[in-house]
């Protein structure tokens, strides 16, 4: 299916230093403000206390976070979920001297003092230990990813094209976390997840690309590497509207509809999706050109049968 079809070749390869510029400044740029400002981790790796409380009608939540101000509480995490009317709030490890029931009841207190109307649902309790945990699972699975998507392209297509998927997706996975170090967004186990899923995104748009890259060196027999890296891109990009455009669509529903729960999931997604096309074309297609990828690489030559047919005279 194409929704629309390009009759001359765009030629990416001709920029493709500039945009590789680009993307080293990028990226440089996003390691200095994890370095220089670290994530935002949420109370799932840190440790902390999740309360539920519900109003009786929608609350506010600039004056929710105003209370917790006033109580001294000013890195907490405030959300609507589910219904208007309930609100999540995410506490720190408490202080010294006080135990996470006393600093959830005086949460409610204070609470209920601009609404006597407020009650508590739910309390959950996560240890510091536990969110290390989960802080080493994530940070295992994101390299257990890494490893499965180098050894899958480099089986199925060739090493060179392997490396060039990896340092493109790589790319993008320290640029998201970058986003979230400079604005300091909270960094969860959705937000996680999310980059995750945009490893096997951008994976899924790199193979794309290579996959054209084989079939036209079969087809364009004398046509140059760059040329037939500049035709197999041009000739998915109505492929890589409709499929990125359909997936932006439902991520920016989630944003604007989700909730301010999944605020962190979709936005991660929305970078990932953006930078995951831009590192496809310009970073992996790039590389394994400058890695000196060729015909050869991706098809075997056909041996010429010997005339004698193996007969020795």
């Amino acid at each position: 299916m194409e929704l629309f079809r390009i009759k001359n070749d765009i030629p990416f390869m001709r920029h493709a230093l500039i945009f590789n510029i680009i993307s080293a400044l990028t990226f440089v740029a996003a390691v200095f403000f994890l370095l220089h400002r670290g994530l935002n981790l949420s109370i799932e790796f840190t440790g902390g206390t999740v309360m539920e409380v519900s109003y009786t009608q929608a609350a506010n939540v600039e004056k929710v976070k105003q209370t917790l101000g006033e109580l001294g509480f000013h890195d907490t995490s405030v959300s609507i979920f589910g219904r208007a009317q309930d609100v999540m709030i995410r506490l720190p490890v408490p202080k010294a001297g006080i135990t996470a029931a006393q600093q959830t009841d005086m949460v409610l207190a204070a609470l209920q003092k601009h609404d006597p109307g407020v009650v508590k649902q739910k309390v959950e309790i996560v240890g510091p230990q536990v969110g290390e945990e989960l802080w080493t699972n994530g940070l295992s699975a994101l390299a257990m990813v890494i490893v499965g998507v180098t050894i899958y392209l480099a089986l199925r297509f060739e090493w060179k094209y392997a490396v060039s998927a990896i340092i493109a997706n790589l790319h993008d996975v320290v640029i998201i976390l970058g986003f979230f170090a400079f604005f300091q967004w909270e960094f969860s186990l959705s937000v996680l997840a999310a980059v995750l899923a945009v490893l096997g995104y951008s994976v899924n748009e790199s193979v794309v690309i290579f996959d054209r890259i084989r079939e036209n060196f079969r087809k364009q027999r004398k046509s140059s590497v760059t040329e037939v890296i500049n035709n197999a891109i041009t000739s998915t990009i109505s492929r890589t509207v409709i499929t990125h455009g359909c997936t932006q669509m439902m991520v920016l529903s989630m944003y604007f509809f989700g909730g301010a729960t999944l605020h962190g999931f979709s936005m991660a997604l929305t970078i990932g999706i953006c930078f995951g096309i831009y590192s496809s074309v310009f970073v992996a297609a790039a590389i394994a050109m400058w890695l000196g990828v060729k015909r050869e690489d991706l098809i075997k030559p056909v041996k010429l049968k010997d005339e004698t047919d193996g007969a020795v005279v």
